[in-house]
């Protein structure tokens, strides 16, 4: 356990899941046992948090279409219980980002209709993931091709998200964001939340061209920060896929060294008023501790003001998923 770095700084983590799958359980008390206490000695002074699905507690019955709606019935009951529960200090799952297939079309607006519902006053997007890559590298929620955010029938559901006030959330690999650039300039209106810094892959055949990867990238997330309508989670680089060779329980200083190349850049592409740092847990628990997550994003915003620290910690969160 690390000494928590900047204990006063307020966090609203945009980014984390909740599930339950064979073999690894993780509920809100796991959650918030990996948070700690915010006394800024075992925690950091975490506020508030925001669910981002992950095809768990799905419904077991009914129509196909709307069993993604089990999911955002059932954080929405995990939220209320743990704002009952005695000296609660952390409003976790505050708002919901769900899933839904878009390439259902206009027919799509069923299903957001019946998230809404169900989401207690939380429901604030979708996210589609789409990644895919012809290597046969995989991501936890693959497309059934490289090309779904360009698919006509996904556009026309994608079309109906502004019309209920919901934003997308975009999960695809570097190799694809040009896509996105092109979705994003498509649909204007609609806010785009860029996940985990553009999912840099560092493993299979790209293991071995990091120097390779990296200018695409680089140009690739230039050319969607472009795009007025996009934010950028900055974050994710724990998972698998991106491959960094890191120590057995890793640091913040040594996290901090690994990602300040990818998360610089997105910060001086997007600008504070359009990044907000993550902890993309618990994908990134088999990397490192939450304590380390937070104090590595400390570390390489150690130059920024006062108030740039509010937006990119806590500020953009709530203001790009309608927090109270």
């Amino acid at each position: 356990m690390e000494e928590i770095l900047d204990p006063d700084l307020v966090i609203c983590d945009p980014h984390h899941h909740i599930w339950d799958f064979p073999g690894f359980r993780y509920l809100v008390p796991d959650f918030l046992a990996d948070v700690g206490p915010a006394d800024g000695v075992r925690g950091h002074r975490i506020e508030s948090t925001i669910f981002v699905e992950c095809r768990t507690f799905y419904r077991q019955t009914g129509p196909e279409h709307l069993k993604p709606v089990g999911e955002t019935e059932t954080i929405a009951r995990f939220a209320e219980d743990n704002l009952a529960r005695p000296g609660n200090a952390v409003n976790a799952c505050a708002a919901i980002v769900g899933h839904a297939d878009l390439r259902r079309g206009a027919a799509v607006d069923e299903v957001l209709e019946a998230l809404i519902e169900a989401s207690r006053g939380r429901f604030r997007g979708i996210r589609h993931g789409a990644g895919w890559d012809a290597s046969e590298v995989t991501a936890t929620t693959p497309a059934p091709d490289g090309w779904l955010y360009r698919d006509p029938a996904f556009r026309e559901g994608f079309s109906r998200l502004a019309a209920h006030g919901l934003s997308f959330e975009a999960w695809q690999y570097h190799t694809q964001l040009l896509d996105l650039v092109d979705l994003a300039n498509a649909f204007p209106d609609t806010k785009i939340m860029l996940d985990h810094s553009g999912g840099p892959l560092g493993i299979g055949v790209y293991a071995s061209r990091r120097d390779e990867v990296y200018p695409v990238w680089r140009k690739a997330i230039e050319a969607l920060s472009r795009c007025p309508n996009v934010s950028v989670k900055l974050g994710g680089l724990g998972m698998a896929i991106c491959g960094f060779s890191l120590s057995k329980d890793p640091g913040s200083a040594e996290l901090a060294q690994a990602w300040r190349p990818y998360i610089e850049p997105c910060l001086e592409a997007f600008g504070v008023e359009r990044a907000m740092f993550e902890s993309n847990f618990p994908a990134d628990k088999d990397t490192c501790s939450y304590v380390a997550v937070w104090n590595a994003h400390k570390r390489i915003a150690s130059g920024a003001s006062v108030a740039e620290k509010a937006k990119l910690f806590r500020d953009n969160a709530r203001a790009f998923y309608r927090l109270a």
